[in-house]
């Protein structure tokens, strides 16, 4: 108040003087509309831009594996989040084109180092003292005199109820370490707190019906004799089993006739299998097992359920393993002679007989579409109803 006014007369500028109308034109005597400034058609005819959203244009460059990487390392830069671009879907820890690449790769080396490994052991062999060594231990050494000769009718019998029952038992063991969420469930009846996933009911059933199988076939080993031809009786076994291995990598196998004797690597295998493996196996499911007593806090103590985890799936795959040994062996040292021998009981001293007799394979065929039918059917909707005259099977 009482001051000078502000701004100072003729500090500001000066507003620029509006331009003149148009006066507009008569034609025929009627005036003209005035014409509209170019500006204002364009600014009527376009919607106002905004910044919430990406300009309306049609791209011409596309986004890049080098784009995608410029343009994350100037988001970053920014001090933003930048969007990362789509990934090739991942089978484990690495992609489809990454696994095939090192099936390829892995399968060559494989390749090469059997070349490799044939072509020293033969040379190897080749050596005068080899030459002596092979001529003491040719791959299998005499049996007693006892043993008996050839293969009953149990043993094949056996021999497919193992078959069998060994398959379901690896379909089901990798499915309760693969199944995240059970579909349905067993509870026994007499223990409404014992309830596990019908695999694993499926499981230890199995397990059940193998032991029982097993306890039978080796009974009857010892009964019948049987147990001279996979138990050795001379420590001539170790050398020999050595002879047999050298033979079989350097392509030139040793001549066996299975009806009359096992060659030591051979009858190894088999002790392996079925006198250390097999306990093994039923030793260490035990005890992942139901039915192993849950207060015996000494008893678990002593032998804890890690241990049994630990060896459980190894000896899993020790069996996956043979059985792709054995069955390769079987076809590749004479299929129809090996047939008939383990699935009709035929056979002779002489190890060319039977080489034209059809009826061991068309048993194993046989045998092999039973074994595939019980896979097949080896799921809930089948067991559901199995499992039920049992226990108790409900859903999740």
């Amino acid at each position: 108040s009482g001051g000078e006014p502000w701004p100072p007369a003729g500090f500001a500028p000066a507003a620029p003087a509006p331009e003149p109308a148009s006066v507009p034109e008569l034609v025929e005597g009627r005036p003209e509309a005035a014409p509209v400034p170019v500006a204002a058609q364009v600014a009527a005819a376009s919607p106002a831009p905004t910044i919430e959203g990406p300009l309306p244009f049609t791209p011409t460059v596309y986004a890049t594996p080098a784009s995608d990487r410029w343009n994350a390392d100037r988001v970053a830069r920014r001090g933003k989040t930048p969007i990362a671009p789509a990934q090739p879907q991942r089978y484990g820890r690495f992609t489809k084109l990454q696994w095939t690449g090192a099936i390829i790769v892995a399968g060559a080396g494989l390749l090469v180092a059997a070349a490799m490994a044939v072509l020293f052991v033969r040379w190897f062999l080749s050596l005068g003292f080899m030459q002596d060594f092979l001529a003491a231990f040719p791959g299998e050494y005499h049996l007693p005199a006892s043993a008996p000769v050839g293969f009953p009718a149990w043993l094949g019998w056996q021999h497919f109820f193992n078959i069998f029952l060994m398959v379901l038992i690896i379909r089901s063991g990798i499915r309760i370490r693969t199944e995240k969420r059970p579909t349905a469930f067993w509870t026994p009846r007499r223990d409404p707190k014992g309830k596990v996933s019908l695999t694993i009911w499926f499981h230890q059933s199995l397990d059940i019906l193998w032991l029982v199988n097993g306890i039978i076939f080796v009974v009857l080993l010892f009964v019948t004799g049987q147990w001279m031809r996979v138990i050795p009786t001379s420590w001539e076994v170790f050398p020999n089993a050595l002879s047999a291995a050298l033979q079989y990598v350097s392509l030139d196998w040793p001549t066996e006739n299975g009806w009359v004797n096992y060659n030591s690597l051979q009858q190894l295998a088999y002790f392996t299998t079925i006198f250390l493996a097999a306990p093994l196996a039923a030793i260490t499911g035990y005890r992942m097992s139901g039915m192993w007593p849950k207060n015996a806090k000494g008893l678990n103590k002593a032998y804890p359920i890690e241990w049994a985890r630990a060896v459980h799936f190894p000896v899993m795959i020790y069996f996956v393993l043979f059985i792709l040994v054995h069955v390769t062996l079987v076809f590749a040292t004479g299929a129809l002679r090996n047939l008939n021998h383990m699935f009709a009981a035929q056979g002779s001293i002489d190890p060319n007989a039977y080489a034209d007799n059809w009826a061991g394979f068309w048993i194993f065929v046989a045998a092999m579409a039973v074994v595939a039918a019980g896979w097949i059917a080896a799921r809930p909707l089948v067991l559901a109803p199995i499992a039920r005259l049992f226990g108790t099977v409900s859903g999740r």
